[in-house]
């Protein structure tokens, strides 16, 4: 028996190890941005490939902002940045929510048999 996914339900599939490959965001998206091109990358942000490489260095005073990375992300289509953020911040999260479902499912099952025991 095959069950297939409604079309419009969204699919995530994470490559394991993002956040141990990347430092942090910065590190992700530059490589996306260097993958892809820098001058590409410049053009779509209306940036030289000079300011972008610097706005995307950890040394420079000048910093690759949120507009730009939204601005990108639109352009692009290169949604690695996301799943970075995804599997550090939700990846966790998601971990917990499903240990505390199971929790109380167990709790649930305890507190029938108890029931069934006569014990409250």
């Amino acid at each position: 028996m095959t069950i297939t996914a409604p079309k419009n339900q969204l699919t995530l599939d994470f490559e394991p190890g993002l956040t141990s490959r990347y430092r942090n965001l910065r590190d992700c998206v530059s490589t996306g941005i260097y993958r892809r091109g820098l001058s590409t990358c410049a053009i779509d942000l209306n940036e030289s490939p000079g300011n972008l490489s610097n706005q995307l260095s950890e040394d420079s005073q000048r910093k690759f902002g949120i507009d730009d990375f939204e601005r990108h992300l639109e352009k692009s289509k290169d949604y690695e940045a996301i799943f970075y953020l995804v599997e550090k911040f939700l990846g966790t999260a998601a971990k917990d929510e499903h240990k505390k479902e199971k929790q109380l499912q167990a709790l649930k099952q305890i507190k029938a048999l108890m029931a069934d025991a006569g014990i409250e």
